[in-house]
């Protein structure tokens, strides 16, 4: 469920913004779910204008269609933009990983290990909310040992795209078994050293959501208004099938 708490003495705009992102990425809002501003303001308990100003960031990053004279309405999923979203996350989190392999230190290692171990706890729960969010973490962590925050601010705007898929996806479509192994290969190639076993992993890790893409497309199509992939996307999905699995 959505937060619904703002801290006042701060912008409200920018925190509706990151709230109502949250919440389409949760699926809370589904696509072509109508947002109303008139609601969204009392559910917060602020005036129209910062609802109205956040509508117009959302649809600014592809999330929301403002219609004049007939609301906002939640985004239908893209393939075409999912692709290019993930298309941008390998370009930039395997160079990511080839760097934390010779940066990162035995207290970030431990760290990442950790955060596979609760991922593995939240399997075990049947929590796949708090598993996406650990999926966050793990991948934030990891562009923390690099030092570069522009580099995860442009991963981060990806994610928008992806995140959907990733909620609509569990456990189905991308097994949890699947995920976390591809997790630990990672930090496995961190902790070796191995810069280009790391951008390896990676790349292979993030290239499973287009396994899941189609299933995904083919199970709820009231969600999807595209459903064809890029080229550039469609010549490397052969490359899924020989992804590790493990428990």
């Amino acid at each position: 469920m959505m937060e619904n708490t703002l801290r006042l003495k701060e912008a409200i705009a920018p925190q509706l913004v990151a709230m109502l992102r949250r919440g389409i990425g949760e699926m809370s809002f589904r696509p072509g779910d109508v947002l109303s501003e008139k609601d969204i303001a009392a559910r917060f308990g602020v005036s129209r204008q910062p609802v109205r100003e956040a509508f117009i960031k959302l649809s600014e990053a592809g999330l929301v269609e403002i219609r004049p004279s007939r609301g906002t309405y939640v985004m239908k999923i893209s393939v075409r933009e999912v692709a290019n979203a993930r298309f941008v996350r390998e370009a930039i989190e395997s160079d990511i990983a080839r760097n934390a392999a010779r940066m990162a230190t035995g207290e970030e290692i431990d760290s990442l290990r950790h955060i596979v171990a609760e991922q593995k706890r939240a399997r075990d729960n049947v929590d796949y909310k708090a598993f996406n969010e650990l999926d966050e973490a793990f991948h934030r962590r990891i562009a923390d040992i690099v030092q570069n925050d522009y580099a995860w601010r442009v991963v981060e705007a990806a994610r928008f795209q992806t995140d959907r898929v990733r909620a609509l996806s569990l456990p189905n479509a991308s097994p949890l078994p699947v995920l976390i192994k591809q997790h630990e290969t990672i930090v496995d190639r961190l902790a070796a050293r191995d810069g280009e076993g790391a951008a390896d992993a990676m790349r292979r890790h993030l290239r499973e959501i287009l396994v899941a893409l189609s299933y995904i497309a083919e199970q709820h199509p009231e969600f999807f208004d595209e459903t064809e992939l890029p080229e550039h996307s469609r010549l490397i999905v052969p490359d899924t099938c020989d992804m590790p699995n493990g428990d």
